[in-house]
C-alpha cells in the first residue's frame, strides 16, 4: 500500500509523464516463455539489457511446478498454483471424471474459477483491458473477461502480435486499453526442442529481442507512454535421451494412472492399488523422489489442492520421468523442476514512467508480481494473495 500512494503522489507531482503525450500510460505485461534468467547475459538481447538499464531487473523465482500455465496464472492472480486452481499443464478434477485439463482444452471456464485474474479486477474497476495470449484470457471469469482478446494460435507471427497490441492503442481515448498482456513462445519451443545452449535459442533470443524493439518503436510513434513489466514463466534445464526414467520401472502400471509426466510426474492410484503404488513410489528411487502429496516438501507450496493427484514425483535436474519413449524424441530442455533450481529462475525486468533508473533486484517469488500490477494501475491492494509489492520498493519512482 506504501508503494501504491507513493506512485499516486508521484502522479499528481509529475503531471507531464501523461500529459506532454496526451495519453495516460498503459502497462504492457510481456511474458516470453522459458526466457531463463541468465539469457539476458548472453549479450543477444540488446534491447531488453537497455530496458534493464533503465528501469529494473532481477532473476525472478517461478512457483512449483515451474510449468507454463500454473505460473502464468499465478503471475496474473497472485496466488501460486496451490491456491490459484492451475496446479499442473496437465490436470484432473473430481467433479470432471474422465476430463483431463491440458493446455490444447484449457478453453473451459470451469477450470479457472478458483482465483480472479488481474484483467477480471481491472474490468471491474472500469479499466478497459485486452490480452494477447495469456492462459486463462479467453474464458469469462466470474462472468468477466477482458474487452479485447485473441485465443492463443501458435501459428500467429510474433510481428502480428506486436501490431495487434499497437493497433490496439491507437484507438481514441475512450476506446484504447489501459491494460495489455503480449506473448511469445519460441524461445521456450526452441529450449525444449535444441536444449537452453543452442545455436537455435540464441537465434530465438535475437528474433524476440527484435520484437521488443518494434513494440518500443511503435510506442514511441504513438507517443503513448508505457511501463512494461517483461516476465518469463520459468527457465529450462537441459535434458536427454540417455536421462530418462521410465515410471514402468519403478512402479506397476496395473497399480497406478499416470496424470502428468516429465520433470514432475503425478499419479493416481487405481482403486484398491494404492497400497502397492506408495509401497513402489515410497522408497528410495534412482533420479527422482517421490511423495504423498500431503508430504511434499513446505518450501514448495504445493499438494492441499484437491487437483493434486495423491503422488507426486520429482525427478533430479535434468532427469525426466516418462510413461513411455515419445515416438519424435526426448526433448532436449524440459521445464517443471524445483522452483529453486538456477536452472529454473525467470526474467524479470521492467521499465516506464514508474520505475527508477538501473535497479538490480534481488530474486524474488513470481507472486509478487500481481501486486506491482495493481500498484501500476492503480488498484487498491489486495488482502489474501501470496505475494506483496515490498519487492520492488526500490525499483518504483518516489
Amino acid at each position: 500500500m506504501l508503494i501504491l500512494l507513493r506512485f499516486l503522489l508521484l502522479a499528481l507531482l509529475v503531471p507531464g509523464v501523461a500529459v506532454a503525450a496526451g495519453r495516460a500510460p498503459v502497462t504492457i505485461l510481456v511474458s516470453i516463455d522459458g526466457f531463463r534468467a541468465d539469457y539476458l547475459a548472453r549479450g543477444l538481447t540488446p534491447t531488453l539489457s537497455a530496458l534493464a538499464r533503465s528501469g529494473a531487473s532481477a532473476a525472478m523465482r517461478p512457483s512449483f511446478p515451474s510449468k507454463t500455465y500454473p505460473n502464468h496464472y499465478t503471475l496474473v492472480t497472485g496466488l501460486r498454483p496451490d491456491r490459484n486452481g492451475i496446479v499442473g499443464n496437465k490436470m484432473e478434477d473430481a467433479a470432471r471424471p474422465g476430463e483431463t485439463f491440458t493446455m490444447e482444452k484449457s478453453e473451459d471456464a470451469f477450470w479457472w474459477q478458483e482465483a480472479e485474474p488481474i484483467w477480471t479486477a481491472a474490468e471491474k474497476a472500469g479499466i478497459r483491458t485486452a490480452t494477447m495470449f495469456w492462459p486463462g484470457s479467453n474464458v469469462e471469469n466470474g462472468g468477466v473477461r477482458p474487452h479485447d482478446w485473441w485465443a492463443y494460435d501458435k501459428a500467429i507471427p510474433e510481428a502480428q502480435r506486436v501490431d495487434a497490441v499497437l493497433d490496439w492503442l491507437r484507438r481514441p481515448a475512450a476506446t484504447r486499453p489501459r491494460f495489455v498482456t503480449l506473448y511469445f513462445d519460441t524461445v521456450d519451443t526452441a529450449g525444449h526442442h535444441h536444449g537452453p545452449v543452442s545455436p537455435e535459442v540464441d537465434a530465438a533470443l535475437r528474433a524476440v529481442d527484435g520484437q521488443i524493439a518494434r513494440l518500443r518503436h511503435g510506442l514511441a510513434e504513438l507517443h503513448q507512454p508505457a511501463n512494461l513489466v517483461i516476465v518469463a514463466d520459468h527457465g529450462m534445464a537441459a535434458t536427454s535421451p540417455d536421462r530418462v526414467v521410465l515410471l514402468k520401472t519403478i512402479a506397476d502400471p496395473a497399480d497406478m494412472h499416470v496424470v502428468d509426466a516429465g520433470p514432475v510426474a503425478t499419479i493416481d492410484p487405481l482403486p484398491a492399488h494404492e497400497a502397492a503404488l506408495a509401497s513402489a513410489l515410497l522408497r528410495p528411487l534412482p533420479h527422482a523422489t517421490c511423495y504423498r502429496k500431503a508430504d511434499l516438501p513446505a518450501r514448495l507450496r504445493y499438494g492441499h489442492n484437491p487437483r493434486v493427484a495423491p503422488f507426486v514425483c520429482l525427478a533430479d535436474m535434468g532427469w525426466l520421468l516418462l510413461e513411455k519413449l515419445p515416438a519424435d524424441g526426448v526433448d532436449l530442455g524440459s521445464h517443471g523442476y524445483d522452483n529453486a533450481a538456477p536452472e529454473m529462475q525467470a526474467l524479470f525486468v521492467a521499465a516506464g514512467p514508474a520505475f527508477r533508473h538501473g535497479v538490480r533486484l534481488a530474486p524474488f517469488d513470481n507472486v509478487d508480481v500481481y501486486a506491482l500490477l495493481r500498484d501500476l494501475l492503480r488498484l487498491p491492494a489486495k488482502a489474501g494473495i501470496d505475494g506483496s509489492d515490498a519487492a520492488f520498493a526500490r525499483a518504483l519512482a518516489r
